[in-house]
């Protein structure tokens, strides 16, 4: 019997050329999207363009001589379908989510079911073309590394006392036991504005923190205030990279009970679920723009958006669902 064959999607190339943007390397991406560094490698190496394109690559990897009838009947010719993937796509929903919560909502109507490379194709051949821009910016997420991460790391002496990631609980990789979370800012123009990330492993619950300014005080007091909203059960511990910010790390597991240990200089991937939320935001709060423009309350509109969005990782549920059946489920044992 002939092995069956793990192929690239689409979904998968939209990821590879995101994260190329960003500046990670071959390595970094393999691991990220949990596949051999040789197979990204060589799906970079052949493209044939300056750059690399999902898109591109994905049409020559199926050959498709017929791409500008792909996607075309399923969704075009049926209004409510089509209304129902524009909202979504309006929403910042990625196709795979889309294409998950119609089978979710229509189990039963073939007639409301498309796959997410139907959708992707749609995007690109089919729709007009200003939304077609608008809709494309929003799928690859295009950016580079936020801020610089060499200027992060060369501050790393500054903070004193850290615990590192080896010597964090082999619980917290697993992802079954929730409580542990991932932390990080995204920055805005010059370095003079941020915004506080919090993503909670196991749920993919995010946090967003609004803050004056990127003092290690105002960030510390900041999200002790966050994680005091949260039930024990979710106070577990934080694994945050190596910016300044988190100076006063110690004070802030004194007042929260929650233990900070730190990742490697130049490893996003020890913060995964952290790295692709920051993705998503910088949709909401673009690279080189002022965030400190952005109040608290709309902060709060951006958390319960990406929060409400069912994830395939979560059997098509949403963070907040996944959230609060773990809060139900202990307050019943």
């Amino acid at each position: 019997m002939n092995q069956k064959i793990n192929r690239m999607n689409l979904h998968e190339r939209v990821q590879i050329e995101k994260y190329l943007d960003k500046g990670l390397s071959a390595s970094s991406i393999a691991i990220l999207l949990g596949r051999h560094k040789s197979t990204i490698s060589r799906e970079i190496q052949n493209t044939h363009y300056n750059s690399y394109s999902a898109f591109h690559s994905h049409l020559r990897s199926i050959k498709l001589c017929s791409a500008k009838n792909y996607g075309r009947s399923k969704i075009l010719s049926n209004k409510i379908l089509l209304k129902y993937v524009l909202s979504k796509l309006r929403k910042r929903w990625s196709p795979e989510q889309i294409s998950l919560s119609l089978k979710k909502t229509f189990p039963n109507q073939k007639s409301m079911q498309v796959s997410h490379e139907t959708i992707y194709f749609y995007v690109y051949l089919h729709s007009k073309k200003s939304l077609k821009e608008e809709l494309i910016k929003n799928l690859r997420q295009k950016r580079k590394t936020r801020g610089s991460r060499h200027t992060k790391a060369v501050r790393d002496v500054k903070i004193s006392d850290r615990t590192t990631i080896d010597e964090r609980p082999e619980e917290v990789l697993g992802r079954e036991i929730p409580g542990h979370w991932e932390g990080d800012l995204i920055v805005g123009k010059e370095h003079k504005s941020a915004i506080g990330t919090l993503v909670e492993r196991t749920t993919r619950t995010v946090i967003l923190v609004h803050l004056k300014n990127k003092e290690a005080e105002t960030v510390r007091k900041a999200f002790e205030e966050e994680f005091k909203k949260l039930p024990k059960l979710m106070k577990k511990s934080l694994t945050y990279d190596n910016g300044t910010e988190m100076a006063q790390h110690k004070l802030f597991t004194k007042n929260t009970k929650v233990k900070v240990y730190f990742t490697h200089p130049y490893s996003p991937w020890e913060r995964p679920t952290n790295e692709n939320t920051n993705g998503l935001l910088r949709d909401y709060f673009p690279k080189g723009t002022d965030l400190s423009v952005h109040s608290k309350a709309y902060l709060k509109r951006v958390q319960k958006e990406l929060n409400e969005r069912p994830r395939k990782v979560l059997d098509v549920r949403s963070p907040t669902e996944v959230f609060n059946e773990m809060i139900l489920a202990k307050i019943n044992l």
